[in-house]
């Protein structure tokens, strides 16, 4: 009994102790967060309680009417809930009346010394959207500036020369809110990063803003040396091809048209002369 009793205690203390280590990690703002989120789950249920139908006698006070027997009262009245699986459950509204616990709304702690401040105006908020989405301290009314504007992921890559490995696997990983293509929903989701965080990763791997714009210009003067090679190329292809087009070959052999035989007196010989080319063929007659 004694070592039983020993084993309590200590189990007791360390479920104690347990319990303080866990209330210590936890903030004020997070406590406030789990106070709002406690309150807003109550509300949802007497919200769910309020829309349920209304209640009807049961089948013995409809027989006790029914034989029209004086004085006869239905002592319990019931109400229908759908219970969500098939079937519905009848519940006594005098007993959920009577066993009801009341529901007490408390407001949530107002934290001073935990409460998110605004990097653009420094103003304190509790929550915004860019907190929430993107990690952003950055409050609902900045929210509009255009430095916390969005960038779609193609954008990014192209502006400023990142890959996809720098944007979802390098650490800490860029968060992204996904969105219908405008253009064409049929076409995939498009990944929405701010841009603001996007610039900070592009610091982060091409150092400053000076080194990103000479990749830039390297690059693009690349494309432009790419392109003159490429044209170059064409107009070759296509002095080749008039060219080849101009030159025509023959493999007929010339056939010789001659004219008028002409005689000369001095060595006794006949000559001839082609009409289409300077030979000159020379003949004796017998």
């Amino acid at each position: 009994m004694a070592a039983s009793s020993d084993f309590s205690e200590r189990s007791s203390v360390s479920s104690g102790v347990t319990t303080e280590q866990e209330e210590r990690k936890l903030t004020d703002l997070q406590k406030a967060k789990i106070e709002r989120n406690r309150q807003k789950a109550l509300l949802l249920k007497q919200a769910r309680l309020a829309s349920r139908p209304q209640p009807y006698p049961t089948q013995g006070a409809r027989e006790v009417a029914a034989r029209g027997m004086k004085g006869a009262v239905s002592s319990s009245v019931y109400k229908v809930v759908d219970s969500g699986s098939g079937f519905f459950i009848e519940e006594d509204q005098e007993q959920d009346k009577k066993h009801k616990p009341a529901i007490i709304f408390e407001e949530g702690p107002i934290i001073t010394n935990d409460i998110n401040l605004c990097e653009h105006c420094s103003k304190s908020f509790v929550d915004s959207y860019l907190e929430k989405q993107f990690n952003q301290s950055v409050c609902d009314t900045c929210r509009t500036e255009e430095k916390y504007d969005l960038i779609s992921k193609s954008d990014a890559k192209t502006n400023y020369l990142l890959k996809d490995v720098d944007l979802d696997n390098r650490e800490p990983t860029l968060k992204y809110i996904v969105r219908k293509n405008p253009r064409n929903p049929k076409w995939g989701d498009m990944k929405l990063y701010l841009e603001f965080q996007v610039e900070a990763r592009a610091m982060e791997v091409w150092g400053t803003q000076q080194e990103l714009q000479q990749e830039h210009e390297r690059r693009q003067e690349n494309k432009e040396k790419m392109k003159e090679k490429k044209y170059n190329k064409k107009v070759r292809d296509l002095r080749k091809a008039v060219r080849s087009s101009m030159w025509t070959t023959t493999n007929k052999s010339h056939q010789h048209d001659y004219g008028q035989e002409v005689y000369n007196q001095h060595e006794d010989i006949y000559t001839q002369t082609c009409l289409t080319c300077p030979h000159v063929m020379s003949y004796e007659k017998m």
